[in-house]
């Protein structure tokens, strides 16, 4: 039976992780006849299966107000705890208005409930989960204690109660198994890994005229050799290492090219960056024009582009990370077939290293032996093609469409067994009602 399954974040747009795996989920789910719909604070979807409210964006202006109130402080003001409450109101109110105008069967709460960055959402969420008994997968990321800066807060409260909740309803996933057992011993919360993943079955096909633009765009030459790192400029991507391998391999062909926006944890770091590029006598190249999630199919802004059309023109891949959930800019450098260097991160050697994956290895440090490495592959043809296609063999077998096919069926079958419960509009419907009173935002 079709069901009607409904996202939920505070971002579902660009080329974070947590948008590109909501993006892929639904794929899935579409390829079984499912229906996917979104809720988030900013928007690239379909408009027809969207429920847009900007006041659930992390990036809000209450929202942002709220987290210079609570984040690196232990005591919190009254007024601080009603503007909370305030906006967790308004937001439930729009949460039982989109369940109940697409019907919604499944809640699957994209890191909602995981990291802190908009409370009152995690709380309205909690909340409706709890008194419609929704069957809801809570789909983790990255939880608040893997991050340093919400360490001091002054809502370990609510911390308790939403991030995530221990309600019999959710089902929990998360992406690598130290979140596991951590969830485990924190929470006493038991959750199944689900490992992100590309549809290896099915190769990129590139757009071979938004390849030929993008190339251009960025003012590189036909011999320029494009190193690729292809995340975000946050601090913990290690970026600083890309400029230094570099520098280190002495040659002004070699162009380093970050494809992702800067400014969802500041903007010291990014300028720091090309500050130390410049030191080092590296040819930076940022994309001013932004890239979109390669699986939204209806984003608002066709003049995009997309991260298939950057990742063709890369002869190498830099992704000298610190710290990582999993590691999609790792995946999707397998996928294209790129030759990829690697910092060793905590969830790389638990649970990708031991798979025999051919690569470029650092591990914290950047060696000359590392260095000559990544100089061999890029200038040898077979090496390098040894090596990528070894790991899109190994990549086939453990980070597949069909690893996910399979355990989203196996949970969607745990909560309807063979149809869904009929019961399950009546009670939005009815609790809809009953916060009528509280329509006006906050």
């Amino acid at each position: 039976m079709v069901k009607n399954i409904g996202f939920v974040s505070t971002r579902l747009a660009g080329t974070d992780g947590v948008t590109l795996e909501s993006s892929k989920w639904a794929e899935v789910f579409e390829q079984k006849g499912h229906c996917c719909f979104w809720f988030a604070g900013e928007l690239d979807r379909e408009s027809k299966k969207s429920f847009l409210v900007p006041e659930a964006h992390f990036q809000h202006d209450q929202n942002v107000w709220i987290n210079d109130q609570i984040f690196g402080k232990k005591r919190r003001e009254a007024t601080v705890t009603k503007l909370i409450h305030d906006l967790r109101s308004f937001l439930k109110t729009q949460l039982y208005n989109f369940i109940k105008q697409f019907k919604i069967d499944l809640l699957i709460a994209e890191n909602t409930l995981t990291i802190p960055m908009h409370v009152p959402l995690g709380l309205s969420l909690t909340e409706i989960i709890a008194e419609t008994q929704i069957p809801t997968i809570a789909h983790h990321h990255d939880f608040y204690w893997e991050r340093v800066r919400y360490s001091i807060n002054a809502v370990n409260d609510y911390l308790g109660m939403a991030f995530p909740p221990n309600l019999s309803n959710i089902e929990h996933v998360v992406i690598n198994s130290a979140a596991r057992e951590e969830l485990a011993h924190r929470k006493g919360i038991s959750s199944i890994v689900i490992p992100n993943v590309l549809d290896f079955e099915n190769p990129p096909q590139a757009d071979v005229k938004h390849t030929k633009d993008f190339r251009q765009s960025i003012g590189l030459k036909p011999d320029d050799i494009i190193i690729l790192q292809p995340t975000r400029i946050v601090r913990r991507k290690g970026i600083e290492y890309a400029v230094e391998l570099i520098n280190a391999l002495q040659d002004p062909r070699y162009k380093l090219v970050i494809s992702h926006e800067a400014g969802d944890e500041g903007f010291e770091y990014p300028e720091w960056i090309q500050e130390h590029a410049r030191q080092h006598a590296v040819d930076l190249r940022l994309v001013k024009t932004r890239v979109s999630d390669p699986w939204a199919k209806h984003a608002n802004n066709k003049d995009q582009y997309s991260l298939w059309d950057i990742f063709p023109h890369a002869d190498f891949i830099t992704y000298p990370s610190l710290i990582e959930g999993f590691g999609n800019a790792f995946i999707e450098a397998v996928f294209f077939k790129k030759p990829i260097l690697i910092n060793r991160y905590e969830t790389f050697v638990r649970d990708i290293e031991p798979h025999g994956f051919d690569l470029a290895i650092m591990d914290g440090f950047l060696t000359k032996k590392t260095v000559q490495t990544v100089r061999e592959v890029i200038e040898s043809p077979a090496r390098r093609e040894q090596m990528v296609t070894t790991n899109y063999e190994i990549a086939s077998r453990h980070y597949s469409y069909a690893v996910l096919r399979k355990h989203l069926s196996s949970i969607l079958v745990n909560f309807f067994g063979e149809h869904v419960p009929a019961h399950m509009h009546k009670v939005v419907s009815f609790l809809a009602k009953q916060l009528s009173h509280d329509k006006q935002r906050p």
